[in-house]
């Protein structure tokens, strides 16, 4: 299994993401030129070779309109709302596959950044990450990652730097906050270095792409990328991307088990409810006979190591349990990404899910739901009409 590993211990960052994985690609010029040509006229996104504390690399480099990222912010940075951010994205000619994925990397962006101000998602202005210094950086990692293949995608925990950041709001604690919404439910850590290490792009991306986060598995290595930050810091500022071949091993996941009989349907739907939102990977009942001949359910939470504590507290505060079992099992899964067609019924989102040698593709359920109440037919005719688009 072809398995790209990203070790993410200086952060993850747009540029230090492309850089490091525009050196596993078979041809960097040619992606380069097809990325320039793909992007407005005055933007140039250019690499060159670079060195961090002894350890020879790549650095990838934005220009707009000649200044280099961060030098001429009245060029790019400003007040960029998510509908202009959807509408570049738009515009760009692109593979599908690409587009539909910088659109979610996006998405989750805004997301982010509307819980953390408290705002809806339309209503958000992205500073930093609205430039096009960012929207460069997510097209290239998107449009690397689609050329490149991997059958899965895995990272160390994220090193997320300490101290202070500076940005459009003022000086906020490290991680931002939006990288700390994006992050949550991933491994993260501080450390001794002062700085922002990981970026909401970096996070945001780190999130849409990476199937398991933890130490690098087995794997054979065929070729590694190196890809260098802007700033010198007391260890090399880079990210190390590794590929190669491993073994279909599965990733590592618990499955937290308890046996309940004094609980309503409500009660339980709740507690389900409650374990997904704090980002359970899946949350399901059995019914089972229990003791003195009394029907009961088995509540089972799916979630990695790293979630344990916080889905036993939820067991114990939602549930009436009085004990959990615990099982540690191997998970193995396909690829899963999300593009969205636009069909004469409006826009429909396809999920696709590959890799160990099939391909499956779905429309979303929720559009296909909506077509059925508008045309008034039903689920399996939506289904059959985008079958035929």
């Amino acid at each position: 299994m072809k398995t790209l590993y990203l070790d993410c211990g200086m952060g993850a960052a747009g540029d230090m993401l492309t850089a490091a994985l525009l050196e596993l690609h078979p041809d960097p010029a040619d992606f380069l030129r097809r990325l320039n040509a793909a992007l407005p006229e005055e933007i140039t996104v250019s690499a060159a070779p670079d060195e961090k504390c002894g350890l020879r690399g790549t650095h990838v480099s934005v220009l707009i309109e000649g200044d280099e990222e961060g030098e001429a912010e009245h060029h790019h940075h400003h007040h960029t709302d998510i509908s202009e951010i959807r509408a570049r994205i738009a515009a760009l000619d692109v593979p599908e596959q690409v587009r539909a994925d910088v659109s979610a990397v996006y998405d989750s962006i805004a997301e982010a950044e509307s819980a953390v101000h408290g705002k809806p998602v339309e209503n958000i202005h992205l500073h930093e990450v609205g430039s096009w210094d960012a929207l460069s950086d997510v097209l290239a990692v998107c449009w690397l990652l689609y050329e490149l293949k991997p059958d899965r995608i895995l990272a160390s925990p994220i090193h997320v730097g300490s101290g202070k950041v500076k940005c459009a709001h003022g000086l906020l604690p490290v991680p931002a906050l939006a990288t700390e919404r994006l992050l949550r439910g991933i491994p993260m850590y501080s450390g001794d270095i002062r700085g922002e290490l990981c970026t909401p792009t970096g996070a945001a991306l780190l999130r849409h792409f990476v199937q398991s986060f933890g130490p690098m598995p087995v794997l054979r290595v065929e070729k590694s990328g190196f890809g260098t930050g802007k700033k010198d810091y007391e260890a090399a500022n880079g990210l190390r991307a590794l590929w190669g071949e491993s073994g279909q091993d599965g990733d590592r996941v618990l499955e937290l088990v308890c046996n309940l009989d004094d609980m309503s349907g409500e009660e339980i739907g709740f507690a389900m409810e409650r374990l997904f939102d704090a980002g359970a990977l899946d949350v399901y009942t059995t019914p089972i006979g229990m003791k003195k001949s009394r029907p009961g359910v088995m509540l089972t939470c799916m979630c990695r190591a790293e979630q344990r504590d916080e889905m036993l507290r939820l067991l114990f505060r939602h549930t009436t349990t009085l004990g959990v079992r615990e099982y540690a099992c191997a998970r193995y899964t396909l690829q899963r990404s999300m593009r969205e067609e636009e069909t004469e019924y409006g826009p429909v989102r396809v999920k696709r899910a590959e890799g160990w040698g099939t391909v499956r593709e779905k429309a979303e359920f929720e559009d296909l739901a909506r077509i059925a109440r508008e045309q008034g037919i039903s689920l399996r005719e939506a289904r059959e009409l985008m079958n035929h688009e």
